[in-house]
């Protein structure tokens, strides 16, 4: 692709896939509203996807699938079950947290992004990464706060104990694991591009992953039938647009773009989820989440800045 071209495709690409992934908190908590397990969720919105994919896959990419090297096939799978534990703690983190929680603490991937960078793609840490990480951490001790705490004549927070064991807290660390895990998506998938071209990789990230949900969600005892057909049409949806369109794109501009350059443009989403959850959950943030949501990004944007 010529250089000229490419600099304009790059930032509208990044920009619809902003928009594309910030759906996705809004149609999961639509598809949760019948009680459907979040396993499932996830395992169907991966399945529906790699479905959709197979087609182009099986048929105009079908050589270069088969000439993929042992190397390639198991840094795939890897990267496939890190896409998977991410969907699954996530997702799940939505039962127990805000969306606008969950979405910020799952955007801090482009913070741990940065600070792998030195050891596995040779980026250094500099001064401002190390900065970005001590706000990142009290952005989000603010926001598991706000969470827990009520304000009743005066603010009201419970024991420490009893902090950590909230449903709120729980569903804050369900989202930092989801953000751990998709870490290793990234860096992974930043080695791999450099050498495969888009659909083979995303067909063999996706597959892995929606086999891996599958098998998480059969062992948790959930089956995948028997749900309202607005359910799956609200899953169907989050494969369409948060997945093939949002991570898709992701996943192209790494070919061109370092991973922790890539991981930044994700800051975008917890605004986008925030804003539709507002105008369709009506699920306003307190001041507290909104200034623990301002660290956070704040350090993020630092850490993956600093990251050439």
């Amino acid at each position: 692709m010529q250089p000229q071209r490419l600099r304009l495709l790059l930032p509208f690409s990044l920009f619809i896939a902003i928009l594309a992934v910030s759906t996705a908190s809004i149609f999961i908590r639509f598809a949760q509203a019948d009680g459907t397990p979040s396993l499932v969720i996830a395992a169907l919105r991966l399945t529906f996807a790699t479905l959709l994919l197979a087609p182009i896959a099986l048929t105009r990419h079908r050589a270069e699938l088969q000439a993929l090297t042992r190397r390639q096939i198991i840094l795939g799978v890897i990267s496939g079950l890190f896409l998977a534990v991410h969907f699954a703690t996530w997702i799940s983190s939505l039962e127990y947290t805000s969306v606008a929680s969950s979405v910020v603490f799952v955007s801090t991937g482009p913070l741990w992004v940065a600070l792998l960078s030195p050891m596995l793609l040779n980026e250094r840490l500099t001064r401002a990464a190390i900065i970005g990480l001590g706000l990142a951490i009290l952005g989000g001790t603010v926001i598991g706060l706000s969470d827990a705490c009520v304000i009743q004549n005066g603010v009201q927070c419970p024991e420490l104990s009893h902090v950590l064991q909230g449903r709120a807290m729980w569903g804050n660390f369900l989202a930092l694991a989801g953000a751990w895990a998709v870490t290793g998506y990234l860096i992974i998938g930043r080695k791999l591009r450099a050498g495969m071209s888009l659909i083979p990789y995303i067909f063999l990230v996706y597959g892995m992953a929606a086999a891996a949900l599958i098998v998480i969600m059969l062992t948790a005892g959930y089956s995948p039938l028997g749900y309202a057909p607005t359910t799956y049409g609200w899953i169907f949806l989050l494969a369409a647009l948060p997945q093939l369109i949002g991570h898709s794109t992701y996943n192209w501009a790494l070919r061109y773009l370092p991973a922790a350059f890539v991981a930044v443009t994700t800051l975008g989403e917890p605004i986008g989820s925030a804003i539709l959850a507002y105008f369709i959950l009506q699920e306003t943030p307190a001041a507290a989440t909104i200034f623990g949501g301002i660290l956070i990004l704040l350090g993020i944007y630092l850490a993956s800045r600093s990251s050439k």
